[in-house]
């Protein structure tokens, strides 16, 4: 992967199993959040999937579509496309019906100051959302931060594990599930929730953070010392195929890599590519937000790039001065604050 075109490629390409669950599942799917950084390859493996699973179905991509060209180039590629603020209650409720909706809007930069927008966004427009399509599957992206930190030895929190989240973006984020529940308990609605942590390409992610810091020549917080990572292909691929185990009880799942990722060695790894001693502070801690996502695995396979791919991959991308997102992750907040 060396320029955007390929990275786009690979990130919407399709496995066997995702276009077999979708020529099963019946009706259009509609992505709100469809703008958002991972919005647009979602669709676009939607997009690609569909195509080879047969079945007609339109793939409708919703969103307020700020960046300049992006509404055109998903309508140029197939999608439906609807240009709309889902927080408005009129645009809402004017949306295209579905049968199949994947949930991607969040927030979770800016908490700090305005904790009130994030509670709004996180927790009351989900069950806008939910109360719009109660007749829907509903796929809704939530994330591994709503566990607490835990034991580096631990193997890290399973679905079965106690919640605790820290900080007010980890708790609206449970306040997204707890909202989204009570419609699916309430009206049946079939529902799905993944708990992501931490999605990475070649534009964003840890690994990327981790580089730029590299290449800088930045201290890099060693305090949490390890962290899970995956491929965003893979994470987008379990996000539709989990369409299919849309429940009431929610179907809950973990979603990220099976290895405990090392940020020390990751950086010592990417500095080796790329020419540059990485500089360290602190110590490594003896807890960190840790999931284990055995059951996505059992479910669905393993990610198909694993870490030291993801982290060659990277060191090529940012010493070749291929395009960033400019979103750090800041993986290593222990206190919640973004």
């Amino acid at each position: 992967m060396r320029t955007t075109a390929e990275l786009e490629e690979r990130l919407a390409r399709p496995s066997a199993g995702l276009v077999e669950d979708l020529s099963r599942l019946d009706g259009d799917i509609m992505i709100l959040g469809a703008g958002g950084k991972l919005g647009p390859s979602l669709v676009r493996l939607a997009l690609n999937a569909t195509r080879a699973a047969g079945p007609e179905r339109r793939i409708i991509a919703v969103s307020r579509f700020s960046e300049p060209g992006l509404a055109e180039a998903l309508t140029e590629e197939g999608a439906t496309v609807v240009a709309a603020d889902v927080a408005d209650e009129r645009a809402l409720k004017e949306l295209p019906a579905a049968p199949n909706v994947v949930f991607l809007v969040g927030a979770k930069f800016g908490t700090q100051g305005r904790e009130h927008a994030t509670w709004f966004t996180n927790a009351y427009l989900p069950g806008r959302v939910a109360d719009r399509f109660r007749d829907a599957r509903i796929a809704a992206l939530s994330t591994g931060n709503v566990y607490p930190l835990v034991p580096v030895t631990s193997g890290g929190s399973t679905e079965d594990s106690a919640t605790g989240p820290v900080g007010d973006y980890a708790m609206s984020c449970l306040g997204r599930e707890r909202v989204l529940t009570h419609f699916s308990e309430t009206y049946g609605t079939r529902l799905s929730l993944i708990r992501l942590n931490y999605a990475v390409e070649l534009r964003y992610g840890v690994l990327v953070d981790l580089a730029q810091k590299v290449l800088a020549g930045e201290p890099i917080d060693l305090s949490t010392g390890q962290v899970n990572v995956v491929w965003q292909g893979y994470a987008n691929e379990v996000t539709l195929r989990s369409l299919a185990l849309a429940d009431t009880p929610p179907a809950i799942l973990n979603v990220t890599g099976p290895e405990l990722i090392s940020v020390r060695q990751a950086a010592l790894e990417l500095g080796a590519a790329l020419g540059k001693e990485p500089v360290f502070a602190g110590e490594e801690a003896p807890t960190a937000l840790l999931s284990n996502a055995g059951r996505c695995h059992r479910l669905f396979g393993y990610p198909e790039l694993t870490p030291s791919e993801l982290i060659e991959h990277t060191a090529r991308w940012v010493s070749e001065g291929g395009p960033l997102l400019g979103k750090p992750t800041k993986f290593e907040r222990r206190d919640g604050r973004f």
